[in-house]
């Protein structure tokens, strides 16, 4: 006889289902938008030192992310489904009571569609804005145009055709890292050039050249400061991609678990009252000492968790709450039906 998985089993397959569709969802809106670009247009924009036409250029838009929306929505689907199969209703006199989740619920489409609206709008607005201090400070410094239009949209790889490095998808301190790293190396900045060095996500098959010009004091040619900083780019990008798809999918999957139980209490089939949520932390490398102490946390179905710093928390990864307690968080919550209670109440009335 098959075991039934558990809450905690159901989310690990749920994850490792949809989270890597996610993650390639991003990656190839970023490798579409920077493959759809006019250099021509862009770089007669920026010889024009008109910043804002060459933003245009780069056609930064909600319909580019659209298979990322598309990933998103059937995570939350996924999610959903998976929920009511758990539940597992039965009536008082044992038959099975058919519960299925309804993605086209207005609420459920209003989840998707405010959702997805605020991750594209955040995601554009962030590039674009870093853009465009990226460029005003190439400007600034008299960088020259068809560079610099390449330090943005990237170079491309005749091997495989398709654009790297760049910096179109990177998060604002990763694109600002990269910038600094890049200036460091063209001017000779030995500070700079020992500040790469020490990041984590760098290439380190570039180290040798770079500990040489930092030795010698020397400036590093530009094609092999593009080739560097390429590389801490691309990165970078996979980097965006991987917290994007977690939290993302974390998101989706937790509230739509959420919204089943919503919906099972709404048509009569689950009573809030029979309904508890307990707070699950699971380790990592370096955990939120908040949500390590609220493992084990349990409340109604209608009341929020709290963390230790007052917040009310619905449930994990809930809407609106503070970044600090949903970016790189891997908590979930259990819920649990109690059916004892249930039958008792249906008998006595």
């Amino acid at each position: 006889m098959l075991r039934r998985l558990t809450q905690h089993e159901r989310l690990q397959l749920l994850l490792a289902e949809y989270e890597p569709v996610v993650r390639q969802a991003f990656l190839d809106a970023v490798a579409d938008i920077r493959s759809t670009v006019t250099l021509r247009v862009f770089i007669e924009r920026l010889e024009r030192r008109d910043i804002q036409g060459a933003i245009e250029a780069l056609n930064l838009d909600r319909e580019a992310y659209a298979k990322l929306e598309n990933a998103v929505a059937n995570a939350f689907e996924g999610g959903g489904n998976a929920m009511a199969e758990d539940l597992r209703l039965r009536d008082p006199e044992g038959y099975r009571v058919v519960f299925r989740f309804a993605v086209r619920n207005p609420e459920a489409e209003a989840w998707l569609r405010e959702h997805s609206a605020t991750m594209v709008t955040r995601i554009i607005e962030d590039q674009r804005e870093s853009i465009r201090t990226a460029l005003t400070e190439g400007l600034s410094r008299g960088d020259n145009p068809r560079t610099t239009a390449l330090d943005v949209v990237g170079r491309v790889n005749r091997v495989t055709g398709r654009r790297e490095g760049g910096l179109i998808g990177l998060s604002a301190p990763h694109m600002q890292t990269v910038e600094n790293a890049r200036q460091a190396m063209l001017s000779g900045d030995v500070d700079g050039m020992r500040h790469y060095l020490t990041l984590k996500t760098r290439d380190r098959r570039f180290d040798a050249s770079i500990r040489k010009a930092i030795a010698e004091g020397r400036a590093i040619p530009a094609a092999d400061v593009a080739r560097v900083t390429g590389r801490l780019s691309d990165k970078y990008l996979k980097l965006r991609g991987d917290t994007i798809a977690l939290h993302e999918t974390f998101q989706a999957l937790s509230g739509s678990r959420n919204l089943a139980f919503v919906q099972a209490i709404r048509s009569g089939k689950v009573d809030a009252r029979d309904v508890t949520k307990t707070w699950r932390h699971t380790p990592q490398e370096h955990p939120r000492m908040q949500h390590v102490q609220m493992q084990g946390q349990t409340v109604r179905f209608d009341q929020p968790f709290i963390a230790p710093d007052g917040t009310p928390i619905m449930h994990p990864h809930a809407e609106g709450v503070p970044a600090n307690h949903t970016l790189g968080c891997k908590c979930r919550c259990d819920y649990r039906i109690d059916h004892t209670a249930a039958l008792i109440r249906r008998r006595l009335n």
